[in-house]
């Protein structure tokens, strides 16, 4: 996997996972996983030189690069094993899919995106970077990724007014999910699937994600 060879960027990258790992109890997997992946590499040359600010930055298409605090929580959150099958909802840049590919394996990771624009780039950065394993599909995300399920484990990077139904039922018995909840006002929310198909729910604090893209 490409470090993003650049000292400055390098310094920079380190700095900020250092800050992150001093203010949260992380796992090493996602510190390392943070350490890891060249967040310059996913961000517009435009705002390259902000690429390791920890704050949100624009991507293209109305849609925007998560917070390095906000990557490395949900990652956490989960609780990943390598080998895990992964569902994403809302590719973006491809960012926060390297981060959980550097913990779970490029080829079990599963992405959906909405924007065949922001999809082809993400494709094509990924391969570059050393992630050519993540499989990327354009569609609506509302649907998920039935073909490979059932998946251990599912997030949403952006925000739904509730976890799409077709996401839960992709989600194997005891699996994880997590995703930003609500409208004006979003949470984000933990859940685990019980046998039954309902979700055990924690909710874990206010957050503030761009909206799923519908039809």
């Amino acid at each position: 996997m490409s470090g993003g060879g650049d000292p400055t960027f390098e310094q920079a990258r380190n700095r900020l996972v250092e800050r992150l790992a001093a203010r949260e109890s992380f796992d090493e997997s996602t510190v390392e996983a943070m350490r890891g992946v060249p967040r310059h590499e996913f961000v517009p040359p435009t705002h390259r030189n902000r690429a390791y600010d920890d704050r949100p930055l624009p991507i293209g298409n109305d849609q925007t690069i998560s917070a390095p605090h906000m990557v490395a929580t949900m990652v956490d959150t989960l609780d990943l094993d390598p080998g895990e099958t992964v569902l994403e909802i809302g590719t973006g840049c491809g960012y926060h899919a390297a981060v959980t590919a550097a913990v779970v394996g490029p080829e079990n990771v599963y992405s959906v995106e909405y924007h065949d624009s922001l999809a082809e780039s993400a494709r094509d950065r990924l391969d570059r970077l050393g992630y050519g394993g993540v499989s990327i599909r354009v569609g609506d995300g509302r649907e998920g990724w039935p073909e490979h399920a059932p998946y251990d484990a599912a997030y949403l990077t952006c925000a739904a007014s509730e976890i799409p139904n077709a996401v839960v039922e992709q989600v194997r018995p005891g699996g994880r999910l997590l995703a930003p909840v609500g409208t004006a006002d979003q949470r984000l929310v933990f859940a685990r699937r019980r046998a039954d198909g309902s979700l055990d729910r924690e909710t874990r604090g206010r957050v503030r994600f761009v909206r799923m893209q519908e039809d």
